[in-house]
């Protein structure tokens, strides 16, 4: 069986992060849907990805995938923490959404069916496991 290469699995984390950015401004911003709080702390580090991990590739920085691993792993714990207030498993007293704004749990969470945190957890885990394999590949 061959193995990606470090720098496939760099360019498929950023694909993946640069189509998630464009994704959620699409969603926000032609669709009009206002993202709700934890929507909005996760975008604080999808954004950063598709940057990092792009400049990365661009200079031909091999490590930059531990950068990916950190942003990954801060914008998946919230996706975690969001889809288990969507499911229940979050009491809803400490939901951080406010009264007056867009709700963490409502239907407005859902594209195409699937759940947005669910989406955005599974985007996190993707490319933080892309980003870890383009580091085993690094020689220096």
């Amino acid at each position: 069986m061959n193995r990606i290469s470090g720098e496939t699995a760099l360019g498929l984390a950023w694909i993946i992060a640069l189509v998630a950015s464009l994704a959620v401004l699409f969603i926000g911003e032609v669709l009009g849907q206002t993202p709700c709080v934890l929507c909005w702390f996760q975008r604080a580090f999808m954004f950063p990805l598709a940057i990092v991990l792009g400049l990365g590739l661009w200079w031909r920085d091999g490590r930059v995938g531990r950068y990916g691993i950190a942003l990954a792993l801060g914008g998946g714990a919230i996706a975690l923490w969001h889809m288990g207030l969507y499911v229940g498993l979050v009491p809803e007293r400490i939901q951080p959404c406010t009264a007056t704004g867009p709700s963490c749990t409502d239907d407005n969470q859902l594209v195409f069916g699937i759940p947005i945190p669910l989406m955005a957890l599974a985007t996190f885990a993707l490319i933080g496991a892309l980003s870890a394999l383009s580091l085993k590949d690094t020689r220096t």
